[in-house]
């Protein structure tokens, strides 16, 4: 398969992710939009890495599933803090961080 296909599918993830994170205030969905923009930044570094015939390119992908692994658990953390403090995960109500 050409590397354009890979590239325009991390193109349409990168939105789609972009979208979530923009326009939705469930912190969830910020979340989930946030992980599929660093799922479409994989995409490009393997498709570029299997198109130049570079081994740099997994190295990168495997950093970032480990940061992308780490940004959720520490979000999801947050989140359940949230939670029982606001009882809401919705953004726009929990800007103050007041107890």
């Amino acid at each position: 398969m050409p590397t354009h296909f890979y590239i325009l599918l991390s193109f349409v993830l990168f939105v789609i992710g972009s979208v979530g994170v923009l326009l939705r205030r469930n912190a969830l969905i910020v979340l989930m939009g946030v992980e599929l923009q660093l799922n479409a930044a994989n995409l490009a570094f393997l498709a570029f890495s299997r198109a130049l015939g570079d081994q740099k390119g997994h190295v990168f992908s495997f950093f970032v599933i480990a940061l992308a692994a780490a940004e959720a658990a520490v979000g999801l953390a947050i989140l359940v803090g949230l939670y029982r403090i606001r009882q809401t995960v919705n953004l726009d109500e929990s800007r103050a961080m007041k107890g």
